[in-house]
C-alpha cells in the first residue's frame, strides 16, 4: 500500500489515443489527472495522438495510469510497449488486455469454463445472414468484436435491419458477430484489485444501453443499490470475479451482465480500461462502497506497483 504520493514517482496519465473512443478517453483522462493533482502526485497528462512510443519519447516517467479506451490502449498494444520500456502501468497485462478486448475470444473462454453467455453467430459477409437467422432468430444485436462504448452496435428485428447492422459494424474493421437479444435486466459489476464493487442496475428507454445512453442522455437510470437481494448481489459479484479471472484480468475492470427472464446470468463483456467520466459506472459503484473519486484513482494507480 502506498501512503505518500512521492512513492509513485512521476506518473504519466495516458489518454486520447486514435480509436473510436478517443473523445471519452480524453474526458476520463482529464478527470484522473485532476484527481492525482489533488492527491499531490507528480503527474503529467499525455494526449496520445499517434504512436504511444513517440508520445513517451524523451519523457522521464516512473509509471503510467492508462486511461486510453479501445484499440491501441486497451487491447495489449500499449501494454506491450510499456513492458518493453520497463514502465509499470495500471490494469491488466498484454495477454489479458488483448483477450478481453476481443468479445468473441472472451466468450469462447467463458464457455470453456462453463460460464453462460448469449449465443452468437460470426458474420463474415452478407452471405451469412440466412444461416445466422436460422440459428438465432430475432431480435439480435450486432457487434464489432473489438470496439467499446457500444460503438458500431445495432439491434436487428428482421433481415433488412440485420443487413444494415452488418454494414454499420463493418466500418470498424474487425470481426463482427450477431448475438441473441437477451430479455431481462442489465447489470454491471466493477472490480478493484480482485474485489467486486456494489452492483449497478442499468435502465434506459433506448433500444439498448448505447453510446447516447452512456454519455449524453439524461433519461438513463442507474440503480445502486441494484435492487437485487443480498444473495443475488453476492452471486453476481462472485460471477464477475470468476469471469475476470478466467481471462487473466488484474488491477481493475468492469464486467457487464444480464439476468434473463429465467433468472440466469448471461455474461456480455469485460472492460479492462473502464470509463472515468462523470457518467461512468466504476466511480458510481465505488462511491456506494464509500470510496470517493480521488481515492479510487489512487487505488487504481496502486495497481501499477505490482509490476
Amino acid at each position: 500500500m502506498i501512503t505518500k504520493p512521492e512513492e509513485f514517482g512521476r506518473v504519466a496519465v495516458l489518454m486520447g489515443g486514435t480509436a473510436a473512443e478517443r473523445k471519452v478517453s480524453l474526458k476520463s483522462g482529464a478527470a484522473v489527472f485532476a484527481a492525482l493533482q489533488r492527491k499531490g502526485v507528480d503527474v503529467v497528462a499525455i494526449d496520445v495522438t499517434d504512436s504511444s512510443i513517440d508520445a513517451l519519447a524523451g519523457q522521464r516517467i516512473d509509471r503510467v495510469f492508462n486511461i486510453i479506451h479501445g484499440r491501441g490502449g486497451e487491447d495489449g498494444e500499449l501494454q506491450a510497449v510499456l513492458d518493453v520500456m520497463n514502465i509499470p502501468y495500471t490494469g491488466s497485462s498484454v495477454m489479458a488486455s488483448a483477450l478481453s478486448m476481443d468479445k468473441l475470444r472472451t466468450k469462447l473462454c467463458w464457455l470453456g469454463y462453463g460460464l453462460a453467455t448469449p449465443k452468437w453467430y460470426l458474420l463474415k459477409n452478407a452471405d451469412d445472414l440466412d444461416a445466422c437467422i436460422e440459428r438465432l432468430g430475432f431480435p439480435l444485436i450486432v457487434k464489432p468484436a473489438e470496439e467499446g462504448s457500444s460503438i458500431g452496435m445495432s439491434k436487428a428485428n428482421n433481415k433488412d435491419e440485420l443487413a444494415k447492422a452488418l454494414q454499420v459494424a463493418a466500418e470498424f474493421k474487425c470481426d463482427i458477430f450477431a448475438e441473441t437479444w437477451v430479455v431481462g435486466k442489465e447489470y454491471t459489476v466493477g472490480l478493484l484489485n480482485g474485489v467486486a464493487l456494489p452492483v449497478i442496475q442499468l435502465e434506459t428507454p433506448n433500444a439498448f444501453y448505447d453510446y447516447e445512453a452512456k454519455y449524453n442522455a439524461t433519461t438513463t437510470k442507474y440503480h445502486c443499490p441494484s435492487g437485487l437481494s443480498d444473495d443475488q448481489e453476492a452471486q453476481l459479484q462472485q460471477l464477475a470475479v470468476k469471469a475476470s479471472e478466467v481471462v487473466g484480468v488484474k488491477g481493475w475492470a468492469r464486467v457487464d451482465v444480464f439476468i434473463d427472464e429465467t433468472g440466469q446470468p448471461q455474461l456480455i463483456e469485460i472492460n479492462t480500461v473502464p470509463g472515468m467520466t462523470d457518467h461512468s459506472l466504476i466511480p458510481m459503484a465505488a462511491k456506494q462502497a464509500g470510496i470517493g473519486f480521488d481515492e479510487l484513482v489512487w487505488q487504481i494507480l496502486e495497481t501499477s506497483c505490482r509490476k
